[in-house]
């Protein structure tokens, strides 16, 4: 009981980013969370986490009795971040190194299981120390608002700070697929990247399930790792890496009759059993196919997330993250497409119309070099596009909800491009 005679609030109760992360992180019921007192009677604790900077405005877990963890949890990738970011946790760093945070008043969550119970059976930090054989003690954790396309990545240090690995949790039907899909496509690539042009790429230590949670485990990157800068040139010769895999060109077929229209196809077909607009995504395929059945087009892999905040060098490599919808068997240049569209979008707040003006420009000046003539960047441009939406439907129809900046507007221009 608390000094008032209250009990300590549970926060996985609470509808906010301190709420659905401790929902995620530590589902069990038979884990016991308070915040502001101590664990009920017969419990033992098993961490205490500072919630920085308040309970209401929950930014970071941060691991308490341990200042160069507190500090490393921090400080590490830090070059990474946006600049905001980077300047509030240098300061909470250099705060935690000497000590300091420990006596900052902040709450403390506490995390405490049934005396005699193995923590390895409720706790996921336990669970991924037992399963990565490494000398995994403490865990930190950033808090974003609740966003059911959001998964909460545990940084995992040993006892002396250093980074032991990124673990993401996949909660929800649309995360864990995300994370399935990330785990697959690292395991894919653990023989490719980082050789003959193709981008370096996070390894993948482990990959579990602990309950409904799906769990990925990938290792640190070098320290040195820097972030590309949002105005970072494209450089098409990696995204032809990544669409070949060290692999010779593929010979290029028409659209018409390919496995990918008939992805697009049958993926119309059930957003249009699933939503409304599902129909409109139909008749965009079908638009699709007539515009460019006959032009044929090179089909390889793609990263499916490029775009510079996910990006960095290591002296004189390039550095990819967040495979998640990484995939086969589209056609190249879709991440040249990708980049373009959100660079305008996330980056510059554009509007979809303006975003696809961008992208036309985009496969305009690059696409030469990844074997685009004008039809073939119509192609590209026109089916990124169909793909774009039934990936923003896919996320929505396994809980994630719409992208309100991609829908409706998308299908929109995908009508006026296509005809359809």
């Amino acid at each position: 009981m608390t000094a008032t005679g209250h009990a300590p609030a549970d926060p996985r109760s609470r509808p906010d980013g301190l709420g659905w992360v401790s929902r995620a992180l530590f589902a069990d019921e038979r884990v016991a969370l308070t915040v502001g007192g101590e664990p009920p009677p017969g419990y033992a604790v098993a961490a205490r986490y500072a919630v920085v900077p308040s309970v209401d405005r929950a930014r970071f877990l941060l691991p308490l009795g341990a200042p160069r963890v507190t500090a490393a949890a921090l400080l590490a990738y830090n070059a990474l971040r946006p600049a905001a970011t980077r300047a509030t946790r240098a300061v909470l760093g250099v705060a935690a190194r000497v000590g300091v945070l420990d006596r900052v008043p902040f709450p403390v969550l506490t995390v405490a299981v049934p005396a005699g119970l193995d923590p390895t059976e409720t706790l996921l930090v336990d669970r991924l120390a037992t399963l990565l054989g490494a000398d995994v003690r403490y865990a930190a954790c950033g808090i974003r608002p609740p966003d059911p396309n959001h998964k909460p990545t545990l940084q995992l240090f040993d006892g002396a700070g250093r980074p032991r690995g990124y673990a993401k949790v996949g909660w929800n039907p649309a995360t864990r697929t995300l994370v399935t899909a990330e785990a697959a496509a690292l395991r894919a690539l653990a023989g490719v990247a980082g050789s003959a042009g193709h981008p370096r790429t996070p390894r993948l230590l482990a990959q579990t399930t602990m309950g409904d949670r799906a769990i990925a485990v990938v290792a640190p990157l070098p320290a040195a790792t820097r972030r590309l800068p949002a105005g970072a040139a494209t450089d098409p010769a990696a995204l032809l890496a990544v669409a070949r895999r060290h692999r010779p060109p593929a010979a290029s077929r028409p659209l018409a009759g390919s496995p990918f229209l008939a992805r697009l196809t049958a993926q119309a077909r059930r957003a249009a059993a699933t939503v409304p607009d599902g129909a409109r995504a139909v008749r965009a395929v079908a638009a699709l196919a007539r515009r460019h059945g006959d032009v044929t087009v090179e089909f390889g892999y793609w990263h499916g997330d490029w775009v510079p905040w996910n990006l960095g060098r290591h002296g004189g490599d390039l550095v990819a993250w967040d495979w998640e919808h990484s995939g086969p068997d589209v056609p190249v240049g879709f991440d040249l497409a990708h980049d373009a569209f959100h660079r305008a979008v996330v980056g510059s707040a554009a509007p979809v119309a303006a975003a696809v003006s961008r992208t036309t420009a985009a496969l305009a000046r690059h696409g030469g070099q990844l074997g685009l003539d004008p039809a073939r960047q119509r192609l590209v441009r026109d089916a990124y596009l169909v793909e774009l939406w039934l990936r923003t439907w896919r996320l929505a129809d396994a809980g994630a909800g719409w992208n309100p900046r991609l829908h409706p507007a998308l299908l929109d221009v995908v009508a006026q491009q296509t005809g359809g």
